[in-house]
């Protein structure tokens, strides 16, 4: 029998606890070590003696295997056996302090390739294990989930040293590998841990609270915690005070930016015109869907009979469904006297709200549809649509009908399409909205009306919230907002160069490989891709992508001279085939495709032919042009250089630039350390030119450059004028935008003497 000594807990850990709840912010807390499940009690202990209300709940994510069971009844079978056999005192079971957690805590266990579901919950910690399976897209939908005052725990195993992060074989790292490119860097979690450095509210504890000296400490600057209504929502809840129904509903609003919203869904209810469309539009944790629940309910009070309300999963509409149930209390509607909940039988959906009946005045519905069934919706009065950014862009245009729309969604959150929603349907509305002599139209968007709102200021945690920040500099989400001005001029496309980034040097989290970083993803976002953020990890870590990019003249003085230069355009690419023929045979036999190698695989097996594939060649995977540069020449002339230098017409000195074959020397240093309380990580020192001139880089021939898109007449036309001859059109939805596009398979031969593409073209 041993006794377990008490251990007085560090004092920042404290400071950071309760500075997160005094400030209604949030912090992030890093666990290394095998044991670091069990210092979670200690944390939410802390963290409940803070809180005045109840004890926070918890979000537990996890990859397959939890290991404990949530099962209240079967962990009790567990601990009996353990008595049994003398494996556990009957006593310390009693007080076993995990075990009084589980059992006394709101905890809801998520997998985390079930962690769309969470969308719309708010939970005061969420406590993230199996870094392994962690996605960028996994990050930004957890953390987000947390309100102000709460913590974000990331559990991660015993290591000798953080470094060994940059060595860590994550899941996703299976799906980069190709035939001919196998090995992967981790660059992304260098860049992830380098990151918690510049973090505010942050902590690296090992699994005995000890703080690991890789963070740079606690900040004091942190957002004053103004508890209350600002003097304009004061005011603007006062001037409505005797006007019904919205002076009751405004009362719920928690900001001034929400209270307009409101106000705009209620001029739009009111006013009961068909063919309306309110969309309203902002960050994660903004009230998005405590608006449109307030909305539906003034939509009630103004006689509306038949809302329904759509999502990706009716577990979405948590947030929703409880602020019309909120919004009925304030207009003086009683529950079971004047209306129903009904929540979902099937199990799949964890009994979430799908139904409330209304019978106080007159039969009224409000219920959820699925977004794949839009023809039940064509009876509606009025249609929700929350989170339309993570619907199928096609499902929401089926959705529009004779009817008012409410639609929400989110901006720069892992949900967002890019500007796909914005960029396509909203831009179609605006025009409408402008000039409506389109009568004849038989667009279901046709006519329509539209009215755009948006939200700023966050109310599940403070403005300037440290978490907030860090991972939007993380993951590039605030790219959309910060399109780098042209400041070099607009030079002749002529005139420009083609320039190799080097992606070690990029993720290294420098200050400016960081400001490139994020003027490249500017561009991304700002084009008509789909975006989501592990589009990053797919850029940083996997072996087979190469980044181009389109410079001015002079570009490289300019970096000489320590300012950035304008990228005018920039070029991701896939380096494919080079697969042997004995294993096309044996994969075409089977009728299966390995991951990556997508023009080489769907040719051969399209084609029938098994050598295509043992040819090298690149598939254009983005191509992305500055905003203000566009229709300008410079995508053009960014292609014509590409397949100039993989055709071996810009010959390149034999120097080794390339970023996965240079030695890491933060991994060596991992080799000999074992101190993880002493050890400091910090970006690499001897690095590589970020920008390589194709002139200083040599690049064996391809015997083609391939591209795969959505087929359109402009962009057709684009390819077509750079040679590129389509070869396979694929008549199926695109899974990544939804769109019912035909996807096409076109090729430019770099090598004309090769026998093999002239029997194919």
């Amino acid at each position: 029998h041993v006794e377990i000594m008490k251990k007085k807990v560090d004092s920042r850990l404290r400071q950071l606890l309760s500075d997160a709840h005094s400030s209604h912010t949030r912090g992030l807390i890093v666990l290394v070590g095998d044991r670091g499940r069990d210092q979670v009690v200690a944390i939410h202990e802390m963290m409940s003696r803070l809180a005045i209300k109840a004890r926070p709940s918890v979000l537990w994510c996890y990859k397959k295997e939890l290991g404990f069971s949530s099962h209240k009844q079967k962990r009790m079978k567990q601990i009996k056996k353990a008595i049994q056999r003398g494996q556990l005192d009957a006593d310390k079971a009693k007080e076993d302090p995990f075990e009084l957690f589980i059992s006394q805590t709101r905890i809801r266990y998520c997998f985390y390739n079930e962690s769309h579901k969470i969308l719309g919950h708010t939970y005061g910690m969420a406590v993230l294990q199996d870094f392994e399976a962690m996605t960028p897209n996994l990050l930004a939908r957890t953390t987000e989930t947390v309100e102000g005052g709460g913590v974000v725990v990331l559990l991660l195993k015993t290591m000798s040293s953080l470094r060994q992060l940059y060595t860590m074989h994550m899941d996703v790292h299976s799906r980069f590998r190709t035939s001919s490119h196998q090995e992967v860097v981790a660059r992304f979690n260098e860049r992830f841990l380098l990151s918690l450095r510049d973090c505010k509210q942050c902590l690296i504890l090992d699994d005995e609270l000890n703080v690991l000296p890789l963070a740079k400490g606690l900040s004091g600057d942190l957002p004053d915690a103004n508890e209350g209504d600002s003097p304009q929502l004061t005011e603007l809840k006062d001037s409505l005070r005797d006007t019904p129904p919205a002076g009751a509903l405004i009362s719920l609003a928690k900001t001034e930016d929400q209270a307009k919203a409101v106000l705009s869904f209620i001029e739009a209810i009111s006013d009961k015109t068909l063919k309306n469309t309110v969309s309203l539009t902002a960050g994660r944790g903004r009230g998005k869907s405590a608006a449109l629940g307030i909305a539906m309910a003034a939509a009630i009070a103004y006689g509306y009979s038949n809302v329904l309300v759509t999502a990706p999963s009716p577990e979405n509409l948590g947030t929703l469904f409880q602020f019309v149930v909120r919004a009925f209390g304030a207009l003086g509607y009683q529950e079971h006297m004047d209306y129903d909940v009904l929540q979902s039988t099937n199990p799949a959906f964890n009994g979430a709200v799908v139904k409330i009946n209304i019978f106080k005045s007159h039969r009224q519905t409000i219920q959820y549809v699925m977004p794949n069934q839009p023809e039940r919706m064509q009876h509606a009065e009025l249609l929700v649509v929350d989170e339309a950014a993570a619907i199928p862009l096609p499902m929401v245009k089926a959705m529009l009908g004779p009817f008012l729309v409410l639609m929400s969604s989110t901006i720069n959150g892992y949900e967002g399409t890019g500007r796909a929603l914005s960029l396509k349907l909203l831009s179609q509305l605006r025009q409408q909205t402008t000039d409506n002599r389109n009568a004849n139209s038989k667009a279901s968007t046709a006519g329509r009306k539209l009215k755009e709102v948006s939200l700023q200021e966050p109310i599940r945690y403070r403005p300037g919230d440290p978490v907030e920040k860090w991972l939007h500099g993380l993951l590039c989400l605030d790219a959309c907002d910060s399109v780098p001005p042209i400041v070099h001029g607009c030079p002749h496309p002529d005139e420009c160069e083609l320039f190799y980034v080097n992606r070690d040097t990029l993720f290294s989290f420098h200050k400016a490989s960081e400001k490139f970083l994020h003027s490249i993803m500017s561009l991304y976002v700002s084009s008509h891709y789909k975006n989501t953020p592990n589009d990053l990890q797919l850029l940083s870590d996997a072996p087979a992508h190469q980044l181009y990019v389109l410079l001015g003249k002079g570009a490289s003085k300019a970096c000489a001279d320590g300012s950035m230069p304008d990228v005018l355009c920039v070029i991701q690419v896939c380096m494919e085939g080079r697969i042997a023929k004995q294993s096309v045979l044996a994969s075409l036999a089977r009728g299966m495709k390995e991951s990556g190698d997508l023009i080489p695989w769907t040719i051969s097996q399209q084609f029938q032919d098994a050598d295509f594939a043992s040819l090298s060649g690149a598939r254009v995977i983005r191509i992305a042009t500055h905003p203000n540069m566009q229709r300008m020449g410079y995508g053009r002339k960014a292609i014509e250089l590409l397949s100039q230098y993989f055709q071996g017409d810009i010959i390149g000195e034999a120097v080794n630039t390339d970023d996965s074959q240079l030695p890491h020397d933060n991994i060596i240093g991992a080799e000999k350390s074992s101190q993880l309380l002493s050890e400091e990580v910090k970006p690499r020192d001897k690095l590589p030119p970020l920008l390589v001139a194709l002139t200083d880089r040599q690049q064996p021939k391809l015997h083609w450059l391939g591209v795969s898109f959505g087929l359109t007449g402009e962009l057709h036309k684009f390819w077509a004028r750079q040679g590129f001859l389509p070869l396979y059109c694929r008549q199926t939805i695109n899974e990544t935008t939804g769109e019912e596009l035909p996807v096409a398979l076109a090729l430019s031969v770099l090598n004309p003497a090769m026998k093999q593409l002239e029997n194919i073209l």
